[in-house]
């Protein structure tokens, strides 16, 4: 038998783990004294409500070798194989804790860096759950696999307010003052495994026409593989105004166009009201 890890990187929760049949293992998430596990203790609603009501950002702490070691030996206690999917290691030193681990359970456990993290790393996992399910491929043939299959996902995210980045140091106070003045809404990606700045744009409408022109530009969504939508902070209003404005990418192709809410991983750097595509390019 082959079972799934995923970290909440991934933006599953607890519940949502279980109705897939997979296993997760949270971040730790910290409010000053509070201390939280992703996903499971802070759902992503009750993440974004802290994160509005609070000064400081919240901290993440990567997930340990030893969590990772307690969880493959119960997983692999019955003979099965583990393939485990984590988030990007240009973003947190989780995988290096997974492969660490896997050390110990050689043949057993098969760890695959998603070298991306949010709906990126949600997609890779979706895919990993589809080929488990077909049953034609062994545990490292699917870790193999999807180290193969990640250099064509493409996540790209409209951020709402750039007072998270400012706050987080990864752009100035000027620039974000500046941006908020000018109404700029910047359009950032996962390229390398890294968090970079894809385009900006002078408010919503033009800023979901960008996010559009760098679906199309990146050769356009596989419609074959896994797809997903997201948005941050308590409503979906953002999200549901851009399906609609972006019909053309959709119709004809899909009546389905699954969509979730982003977690505390990229949630703490883009704030309320993003909202965000993950796909495998064409």
């Amino acid at each position: 038998m082959i079972k799934i890890l995923v970290d909440s990187g991934s933006d599953v929760q607890s519940g949502q783990a279980a109705a897939l049949g997979i296993e997760m293992l949270p971040f730790t998430v910290r409010f000053g004294q509070e201390e939280f596990s992703d996903g499971v203790t802070l759902s992503h609603e009750q993440f974004f409500e802290k994160l509005i009501e609070n000064a400081e950002l919240p901290q993440t702490s990567q997930i340990n070798e030893f969590a990772f070691a307690e969880k493959f030996a119960r997983l692999t206690a019955d003979g099965s194989q583990v393939v485990a999917i984590t988030i990007s290691s240009k973003l947190s030193g989780t995988y290096s804790s997974a492969v660490r681990a896997a050390k110990n359970f050689p043949g057993r456990v098969f760890v695959v860096d998603s070298l991306n993290a949010c709906l990126g790393e949600r997609i890779l996992l979706d895919y990993c759950i589809r080929l488990v399910g077909e049953g034609r491929l062994s545990a490292e043939q699917i870790a193999a696999e999807l180290v193969a299959r990640r250099e064509k996902i493409k996540l790209l995210a409209v951020l709402d307010t750039l007072k998270y980045l400012r706050k987080g140091g990864r752009i100035s106070a000027v620039a974000a003052v500046a941006g908020e003045m000018l109404s700029i809404k910047p359009v950032i990606t996962v390229s390398g495994g890294e968090v970079k700045l894809a385009g900006k744009a002078v408010g919503s409408k033009k800023s979901n026409n960008l996010l559009n022109q760098l679906v199309q530009k990146c050769g356009g969504i596989d419609f074959s593989m896994p797809y997903v939508l997201g948005y941050s902070g308590l409503s979906d209003a953002f999200l549901k105004k851009y399906i609609a404005d972006s019909e053309h990418l959709w119709k004809g192709k899909t009546d389905n166009i699954p969509y979730y809410l982003i977690g505390s991983t990229i949630g703490t750097h883009v704030g309320p009201n993003a909202i965000a595509v993950a796909f495998f390019a064409n």
